[in-house]
């Protein structure tokens, strides 16, 4: 069998990665086994090419799962913006899905650990963003009214639109710069560029000065 083109290979990768993530059940399985779930999605991409070789799949899976992980950086001021909100005399959790080893791994790489009054991991707890009880579990165990509370992440149905259901005013991260997407359904409460406008937003937002934050980490 002939040598595949690695352009052409990247390419079905992509696109079956786009394919597998978007499905929700797919995503709630595949991000408890991140390494499992890449090597899949090379495999699937291999076999478009009639080469549906387990041994290299598995290569190329665990190759960008290492170099992905090894390049993990926080957003920009993201952790000085936490100790700020923290110092400010907010309450902080931090919700985050995926497997309990690989979140507690970057969570003690980057030192959030005691930067936070909970942390909330979807391996550990059993339950993971949208589901609705992660948020009231924040909640419940802070002691905070959802109406005093702001949720801060990049991803507009787990950490906008779930947590506005419940009453909780939603902030989406825009790192992009790109804004909403053309007639989206969710309408965020407040839409920022980057983590430090916290610090500006913290003084004039309505409904005004937050008693707690929910947040993910950024990266």
């Amino acid at each position: 069998m002939g040598a595949l083109d690695p352009v052409m290979v990247y390419e079905a990768i992509e696109r079956v990665r786009e394919w597998y993530w978007a499905d929700p059940e797919r995503h709630r399985v595949g991000r408890l086994d991140l390494a499992a779930a890449r090597r899949e999605v090379a495999l699937i991409a291999l076999t478009e090419f009639g080469r549906a070789d387990a041994t290299l799949a598995e290569r190329i899976g665990d190759t960008y799962h290492a170099l992905r992980d090894g390049c993990l950086q926080p957003f920009a001021e993201a952790i000085d913006t936490v100790a700020w909100l923290r110092k400010s005399g907010c309450m902080l959790a931090l919700l985050t899905n995926g497997s309990a080893a690989l979140q507690r791994n970057k969570i003690n790489r980057f030192g959030l650990s005691d930067m936070f009054d909970l942390i909330l991991i979807e391996g550990e707890v059993g339950y993971g963003k949208p589901d609705p009880r992660v948020y009231t579990r924040a909640l419940d165990t802070l002691r905070i009214a959802p109406i005093d509370t702001w949720m801060v992440g990049d991803n507009l149905e787990w950490d906008v639109a779930q947590p506005q259901r419940l009453g909780i005013y939603g902030i989406w991260v825009d790192a992009s710069g790109k804004g909403l997407p053309p007639r989206h359904p969710v309408q965020p409460d407040r839409i920022i560029r980057r983590l430090s406008d916290l610090r500006y937003i913290m003084a004039t937002a309505s409904p005004p000065r937050a008693r707690g934050a929910l947040s993910r980490p950024g990266g």
